[in-house]
């Protein structure tokens, strides 16, 4: 059997036996339930994460919402630094967290590695949009007078991802989301829940760094009622969904009954 050398791997990612699973950037903390991480590759615990409660939730969602209105003011070409600085973190840390998402979800090793590099492109992709958010300047009838559009963020986006692509899909959706000047709150797999926990400790450092507050990248963990949380919240008036068919239509259903947005990647 391969060496994935997984305790090392977990050192450099600032993972834990036990994790919370709840984060507001910097800010760790979980009441539920605890979720265990057993390798598809040999059966082994890898290791545990405290799932998140509604009172959790409840408290993300201050930090979020609070965050945005800070973050959206910030200019998209230096909220497109803070993603190529996240994406340069990835690069350092792209062989322990592509071990990371191997050992966990079951993927082979190389496809962990591809995997980490898609979350470096995108970053790559997103930085070079920060400087086109680009507006119309329409004619006006009245003299010496022109309209301009302006696009607006539209504020805290939830992301829930599926276990086949327990990181990339997440980073798809926040890079983009980040350099449009939204915050996001995201539910990973309850099968990969190291991997949600592993990048949002690579996303905080970052953060930190700039002294940004916490909010602009939040956690939760736990299984389909965490994710309702999300589907269900006003306050998010976005939701980009990964998964199954069935959990498409569920998901979509419920968004559309609070006139809220969704993007949905299903199958299976």
């Amino acid at each position: 059997m391969i060496d994935f050398g997984i305790k090392e791997a977990f050192a450099q990612l600032g993972l834990k036996d036990i994790n919370n699973g709840t984060s507001t950037g910097s800010v760790n903390f979980s009441n539920g339930e605890v979720i265990e991480s057993n390798s598809p590759v040999d059966g082994k615990l890898i290791g545990k994460v405290i799932a998140t409660t509604r009172e959790d939730y409840d408290k993300v969602m201050e930090a979020a919402t609070s965050a945005f209105t800070s973050f959206r003011a910030i200019p998209a070409p230096q909220r497109g630094e803070i993603v190529r600085q996240f994406g340069n973190k990835l690069r350092e840390l792209k062989e322990p967290l592509g071990k990371l998402v191997s050992y966990e979800m079951g993927k082979s090793y190389q496809e962990g590695l591809g995997e980490v590099q898609e979350m470096i492109d995108i970053c790559d992709f997103a930085v070079g949009l920060s400087r086109q958010l680009n507006g119309q300047v329409i004619p006006s009838e009245r003299p010496g007078h022109v309209m301009r559009e302006q696009w607006h963020p539209l504020g805290v986006v939830g992301i829930i991802s599926a276990f086949n692509f327990p990181v990339a899909v997440w980073s798809w959706n926040t890079a983009l989301a980040w350099i449009c000047g939204n915050v996001c709150v995201w539910k990973g797999s309850e099968k990969a829940p190291l991997c949600s926990v592993a990048c949002q400790n690579i996303i905080a450092e970052v953060l930190k760094e700039n002294n940004l507050p916490e909010g602009i990248s939040c956690i939760v963990n736990g299984d389909y009622k965490v994710g309702e949380y999300i589907t269900e919240d006003a306050r998010i008036p976005l939701v980009s969904a990964t998964g199954s068919t069935r959990m498409g239509r569920i998901v979509g259903a419920k968004v559309a009954e609070r006139f809220g947005k969704s993007l949905l990647e299903l199958g299976g």
